[in-house]
């Protein structure tokens, strides 16, 4: 019996009990939630993972991407990538390798984290094709089942499959063009795909099939989002849109089967149109939850991708948006380091963060550091850090003659000169 099924029958599991705890809300609300669609838990009977909630009314959550590509094929540097997106506080992890053993690198990813993990299997598919027989357009249709079931069995919790591409959503793209190209790398596969064979994305032609695979192995189906803008130019144009409808109509399949869904979103969009983008694809998607990638608010930022995103990602998650892809400073430029990965966590986490304070109205812990910085607690202050160690690491660098102060203010501390005479 799926996660769906339990809710539906009024039966709580263990999964919602550990959720409703962790969010401060009632087991009853996350089983409704479930069984409306509303909130997933990505699991596997494959492995145990830390349990994590995502969508209405909970926490908005952080996952990291690690994974190999064409030019750096290193296992023990995405290893090490995972322990550090783990350690920054991520929510969940993507492996996303386009380059070496795609089995061997995600079982050294799964075996290295308790976090959920996500996968691409159309990776995989196109690329041993272009390996086997020298291009992706040589893809076999029931290859690229075989690896999604393969990939579940390695104990893959949630997949993020390109099913919203289709002959009008090509269409759409055609008849518009863009100012950036096509960015996402399934979408440009697929895409390059149907146009050589002449034939419909398998994804969508044989829809229920994928869903027999997803609900067979308890995987969430992250509706992909190959038509993404990757410049802010193209943000909510029509192959966005159309692909969308597609996911919006296809996501109410699968939940209708008992496969929890998420739907994912568009990558770059200027500060004027988040909003709108979060409404849309709540209103369309029946409240399904919304898995943003990043988004980027301006496009002249290389090396600083990370703070560009984490501006839009708390935008999002303000607006409603349940899940959000973090984005490191190497975005655009090359494959991150461990050390960038753990930059890209806590950006993505702080804006997460800015985003609750508004969508939730959870402020309790900003209203404990205002008093902490009052009183001159400087050990509560490191307590209530997102990253206490760095807070800690920073003021021991440069300590101050007066302990009670800072080396920003020294003898002309704003706060300890009122509170010689004035106490709140």
């Amino acid at each position: 019996m799926s996660l769906i099924d339990s809710a539906r029958s009024g039966t709580i599991t263990e999964e919602m009990r550990i959720v409703a705890r962790q969010e401060g809300v009632t087991e009853d609300f996350i089983r409704r939630g479930i069984a409306g669609g509303h909130i997933v838990i990505p699991i596997s009977p494959y492995r145990d993972v830390k349990i994590c909630g995502i969508g209405e009314g909970l926490r908005t959550k952080v996952n990291a991407s690690v994974g190999t590509s064409s030019d750096i094929v290193d296992i023990p540097m995405e290893v090490e990538k995972t322990r550090m997106a783990e350690k920054a506080g991520a929510d969940t992890l993507m492996e996303l390798s386009t380059g070496g053993d795609f089995t061997e690198i995600r079982k050294a990813v799964i075996a290295n984290t308790s976090l959920s993990v996500g996968s691409v299997p159309l990776y995989q598919a196109f690329i041993e094709a272009a390996r086997k027989d020298g291009a992706v357009v040589h893809m076999r249709e029931d290859d690229l089942f075989r690896i999604t079931a393969e990939q579940a069995r390695l104990g893959t919790n949630f997949m993020a499959i390109h099913t919203g591409i289709n002959w009008e959503t090509v269409k759409r793209l055609r008849n518009q063009g863009r100012h950036g190209g096509l960015v996402s790398r399934g979408g440009a596969f697929m895409t390059a795909w149907m146009l050589h064979n002449d034939k419909e994305n398998p994804l969508y032609s044989e829809f229920d099939y994928l869903l027999e695979i997803m609900k067979e192995h308890e995987v969430t189906l992250s509706t992909g989002n190959g038509m993404r803008a990757g410049a802010v130019h193209d943000a909510t144009d029509r192959a966005q849109i159309q692909e969308l409808i597609i996911n919006s109509e296809l996501a109410d399949r699968a939940h209708a089967e008992g496969v929890q869904v998420i739907v994912e979103g568009p990558g770059h969009i200027p500060i004027d149109e988040v909003e709108a983008n979060v409404i849309l694809q709540k209103r369309m998607t029946n409240r399904k939850p919304f898995y943003m990638l990043g988004p980027l608010v301006t496009d002249i930022a290389p090396g600083y991708d990370d703070r560009v995103a984490a501006i839009g990602a708390s935008l999002s998650s303000a607006y409603g948006a349940d899940f959000i892809c973090y984005v490191t400073p190497s975005e655009h430029l090359a494959l991150p380091t461990p050390e960038e990965v753990y930059e890209g966590v806590m950006s993505s986490r702080i804006a997460a963060h800015v985003g609750d304070m508004i969508k939730l109205k959870k402020r309790d812990t900003d209203l404990e550091m205002g008093h902490a910085r009052r009183d001159l607690d400087w050990e509560r202050q490191f307590q209530l850090a997102m990253n206490p160690a760095r807070a800690r690491q920073i003021r021991n660098e440069r300590t101050p003659a007066d302990a009670d102060a800072c080396t920003m203010c020294g003898d002309y501390c704003a706060l300890k000169i009122v509170n010689r005479h004035f106490s709140f």
